[in-house]
């Protein structure tokens, strides 16, 4: 009989295309995923990876069962959301994913929540961007990821994901504070096309929409600085380094020197949960989805933009 965790072993590599890929998504060593691959091979009786340079490739015999496996271990993932469901209680492990700025306004309050309600479930968290998320979704490496996409630029949701809002945020635009249009009540994108940009990294969904928003109303984008982290973002415009988008979600104090102006136009980060449609009746995700959606309603009104925390204004919620 075939053994469940080899074939997990041997659906990990499909997926992940490596033995180290394999490894760090099963949170293994790198020879307890060739153990468990030798021990495969000597059950079916097949070559199921064959040497491809430095790394290994699947067989065919290889990719006709990782199939399998993929099928197999979705039923597996089926029956015990059955089985939890049936039960009702909010027990196991849950591993959650988020985008910086989710992780850092949602996760601390949405935590607790679940640790006071169901102390028995062990959760386990990490940051991801947002396609990067959706991919350690779809991949098995965590069970629910939150991720976002922008009024006028969606992000595709695969077959085979369920997907639920969250929260509504509102961005702002930083700039400092004797910049000529500081002093206004609101702007928009536009109003700063002779204007420094920093951006998020290249390749990032944000910089994207950032790119082609600018781009929809006829500008190029300078792009001077790029910075993952908002607050290094945030940093360089009090420095007098140009403007940015600043969305609200997670973003604490800021600098002095700063001042941030709502956006004119209807513009909103829509946050998201996301997790496998074949795990969507465990207890353990729905209480996940319910604590983020209580952390995005519980946030604190903040201060008037430009105000000592200089967020703006309240996200919007669904």
């Amino acid at each position: 009989m075939l053994n469940l965790e080899r074939l997990r072993t041997l659906d990990a590599l499909a997926r992940h295309g490596s033995v180290s890929g394999a490894a760090d998504g099963l949170h293994v060593t790198t020879s307890a995923v060739s153990q468990q691959m030798s021990k495969l091979e000597r059950e079916v009786g097949q070559r199921l990876l064959a040497r491809n340079g430095r790394g290994v490739r699947l067989t065919d015999a290889g990719r006709l069962l990782a199939d399998h496996a993929a099928r197999i271990l979705s039923q597996v993932e089926l029956a015990q959301s059955d089985i939890e469901a049936q039960r009702g209680e909010v027990v196991g492990e849950v591993r959650l994913a988020a985008f910086p700025t989710a992780a850092r306004g949602l996760f601390p309050a949405a935590l607790t929540t679940l640790r006071a309600d169901h102390p028995e479930l062990k959760l386990r968290t990490t940051e991801l961007e947002p396609e990067a998320g959706i991919r350690a979704v779809l991949r098995g490496d965590v069970d629910l990821a939150v991720v976002l996409d922008w009024s006028n630029k969606r992000l595709p949701v695969p077959g085979g994901l369920t997907k639920a809002e969250l929260l509504d945020d509102a961005p702002d635009i930083a700039m400092p504070v004797g910049h000529p249009l500081a002093d206004r009540a609101e702007v928009g994108l536009e109003d700063f096309a002779d204007d420094d940009w920093v951006s998020w990294p290249e390749g990032e969904f944000c910089h994207d929409w950032l790119m082609f928003t600018l781009r929809s109303k006829g500008i190029e984008p300078r792009i001077a600085h790029l910075a993952g982290e908002h607050h290094t973002q945030l940093a360089l415009i009090a420095a007098g380094f140009g403007v940015c988008v600043a969305p609200r979600l997670g973003r604490g104090p800021v600098p002095e020197g700063l001042r941030l102006v709502p956006v004119r136009q209807t513009m909103r980060r829509h946050v998201h949960a996301v997790w496998r449609t074949d795990a969507d009746r465990r207890p353990s995700i729905r209480a996940a989805v319910s604590a983020l959606r209580a952390a995005g309603r519980a946030l604190h009104e903040p201060a008037p933009a430009g105000g000592p925390d200089g967020s703006g204004g309240r996200a919007d919620l669904p």
